[in-house]
């Protein structure tokens, strides 16, 4: 029985070094996705499935800009990364704060996207995340988008990270369609030593409450992140900088919404104007109780 005991915390202690090496590995690949990036963005529609015999596909979307990605918080079980778009010539660019993704360890607390502006809270148990690491993504004014868990993976010199995830439409499809309400993205991740790839199969569905999902048309989506100079983003780093403190107070009031682990619906818009349009036109020393009151207004 000595013998035995010795042999099971021998075991248990080789398992728990290769789990903490697993994570390091995790960890080091989720960190190596911030910096500056050319990126190109492209989709296409692949498939449809309508029975309109006018259907009309999305055409063909391509286009490219400058990003600097900035680390926000590095915790231990956390990671949040924040994503600055510089658009524009060179002579003349102009920065625009873009999405936000957060990497949680095991996590357990979900907001999943329903439909129409709705994400219902869904708690997990922990030994269905053991392992995972959920990526979080968040709109420009840091309300909710989509989120889903998986594993990293490190296998033949590759780093790779795989969910699927229920989704808003996107922004280059939300004002040309109304034919469905939902995008089920299937999202793969792969860093690279010159940068790394967002590979998307995604599914645009019908959701209608009570009745079944109908898949109407599927695309194919790859963004592709290649690092450049840190220089060529001054203009992105120096944005931050000014603005950091007032971001987050807005990441602080929307922590607070998702502490109530309560299903959540957002108003597209007060008076007119979308919650981002109220964000991006604070200034850099407003106060809690603006941010506070804003964000509240939007929510249902």
């Amino acid at each position: 029985m000595k013998y035995f005991s010795l042999f099971i915390s021998i075991i248990l202690i080789s398992f728990n070094c290769i789990s903490q090496s697993k994570k390091k590995s995790d960890i080091n690949a989720i960190r190596s996705m911030c910096g500056c990036y050319e990126v190109s963005f492209n989709f296409a529609e692949t498939f449809n499935y309508s029975n309109d015999s006018i259907y009309t596909p999305s055409k063909n979307y391509s286009t490219g800009a400058l990003e600097w990605a900035q680390i926000v918080k590095d915790e231990k079980d956390e990671i949040s990364i924040q994503h600055i778009l510089i658009a524009g010539s060179s002579e003349n660019p102009y920065v625009i704060k873009h999405w936000r993704q957060d990497w949680i360890y095991q996590n357990t607390d979900f907001y999943i996207y329903r439909d129409n502006n709705t994400w219902n809270y869904l708690q997990k148990n922990k030994n269905d995340v053991k392992g995972q690491w959920t990526q979080k993504v968040f709109q420009v004014d840091d309300s909710p988008r989509y989120e889903g868990s998986g594993t990293w993976v490190h296998v033949d010199g590759r780093s790779f990270w795989a969910s699927t995830a229920n989704a808003p439409l996107p922004r280059r499809e939300i004002t040309k369609r109304q034919d469905y309400n939902v995008t089920l993205r299937r999202n793969h991740h792969e860093v690279f030593d010159w940068g790394w790839n967002h590979d998307q199969d995604n599914d645009k569905i019908i959701r209608e409450l009570g009745k079944e999902d109908i898949i109407l048309a599927q695309e194919k989506g790859l963004n592709i992140y290649k690092k450049v100079e840190n220089s060529r983003c001054i203009d992105a780093q120096n944005f931050w900088i000014e603005n950091k403190a007032m971001w987050k107070m807005v990441r602080n009031q929307w922590d607070l919404v998702f502490a109530k682990q309560k299903d959540l619906s957002l108003k597209s818009k007060v008076d007119n104007k979308r919650l981002y349009q109220y964000l991006f036109a604070l200034e850099p020393n407003s106060k809690f109780s603006q941010i506070e009151s804003i964000i509240t207004s939007f929510i249902l």
